[in-house]
């Protein structure tokens, strides 16, 4: 297996970049939960992008003013984010991190404006096709599973499952460590022979990839061993990766929404929450979805994090933290190092998919 970037030394500072007026909140939210991060790490300061009006509200010796005139809405069509709203604080603050002055940006923004802004102002890499959002969900071994594709790639071929498993593989090592993270394909049976032909075709060249060292390829998985924690790494197209994220939010809401209506209900029900309590609320907290805010847009030449929309000040916090990780750790540079090491297989799939596209015409 390849050597890993050595992570960024402690003296360094890092400075990320905030998209201070998107989502749902705006200020309200991501002031907030910046004050709390720079009280947390102080070897960070932050760009706050956004109206100087409105952010006036956070003073901090290692925080700045960026000014934005614009916001891109929640539901703006992408034309209109990219090409219309140039001085919008969702673009600058990704401005930021093309020009040098920030390591990682991040925003609670319109999630298809950010992917088109970001892949427009900061490329790809080279190598690789298509960026891909990677969040991460609980499971139950107490930690997290990374899954990607989150949404940025509905429809997706053999290849392009290859290029995220070496995306997602450089993420998990950035963040816990891990050199050799293990990766799943996502399918509908363990077994090799199950699936439709981009599945097998992409089986195929996962086990190809681990074989050869790029990545630790563990095999097929279901549904179910995201939850279970069965691998690091969930590898799947845009479409499924999303119905799962959702799935998981709506599944952790209802739980929630249960034990309250426990702790509300007569004095037995009362009874049984008060000495149950230390465990509900380790259940409750592990369900919590905030904690796992703060998806990688992995792929382009610099860091890009997306936070959930409606995030409150907790999960803003947590996608800082998230971001602020990865800078520490040098994940650009990790990726860079996994997709040099995987150069030769991608490059061959490059060469087939041409190929392969002449003989259907014939």
């Amino acid at each position: 297996m390849h050597t890993s970037a050595a992570p960024t030394p402690a003296s360094a500072a890092i400075t990320l970049a905030v998209d201070c007026m998107g989502g749902d909140h705006g200020p309200r939210v991501t002031l907030a939960a910046c004050r709390a991060f720079l009280e947390r790490h102080q070897d960070a300061s932050l760009l706050l992008v956004g109206a100087p009006a409105a952010l006036a509200g956070l003073t901090h010796p290692r925080a700045r003013i960026v000014p934005a005139s614009e916001v891109v809405g929640m539901d703006d069509p992408i034309e209109i984010a990219l090409r219309k709203k140039k001085d919008s604080s969702m673009r600058i603050a990704i401005q930021q991190v093309k020009d040098g002055a920030a390591q990682a940006a991040i925003s609670a923004g319109n999630t298809g404006a950010l992917m088109a802004i970001a892949r427009y102002l900061l490329k790809t890499l080279e190598g690789i096709d298509r960026p891909a959002i990677a969040p991460q969900m609980p499971n139950s071994k107490g930690g997290a599973t990374t899954v990607l594709d989150l949404g940025a790639n509905v429809d997706c071929d053999a290849e392009d499952l290859l290029q995220f498993a070496v995306l997602g593989s450089a993420l998990v090592s950035a963040l816990t460590g891990n050199d050799s993270p293990t990766v799943g394909l996502l399918n509908i049976g363990e077994e090799a022979i199950k699936g439709s032909e981009v599945i097998k075709k992409a089986g195929q060249l996962l086990k190809m990839a681990g074989d050869a060292g790029d990545l630790n390829f563990y095999g097929n998985v279901e549904g179910n061993d995201i939850f279970k924690g069965t691998t690091d790494i969930v590898v799947c197209d845009g479409f499924v990766g999303n119905v799962a994220l959702k799935a998981t939010e709506g599944v952790a809401a209802m739980i929630v929404d249960f034990l309250r209506q426990e702790y509300s209900n007569g004095i037995f029900s009362k009874l049984a929450a008060i000495i149950s309590y230390p465990v509900l609320k380790s259940l409750k907290n592990r369900l919590d979805h905030r904690r796992y805010n703060g998806a990688a847009l992995l792929g382009l030449r610099g860091l890009v994090f997306k936070s959930h929309g409606s995030a409150d000040e907790v999960a803003f916090g947590h996608a800082l933290d998230r971001a602020y990780d990865a800078a520490r750790n040098n994940l650009l540079e990790r990726v860079r190092a996994r997709i040099a090491h995987a150069a030769p297989l991608l490059a061959r799939q490059e060469q087939a998919a041409p190929a392969e596209a002449a003989a259907i015409h014939v």
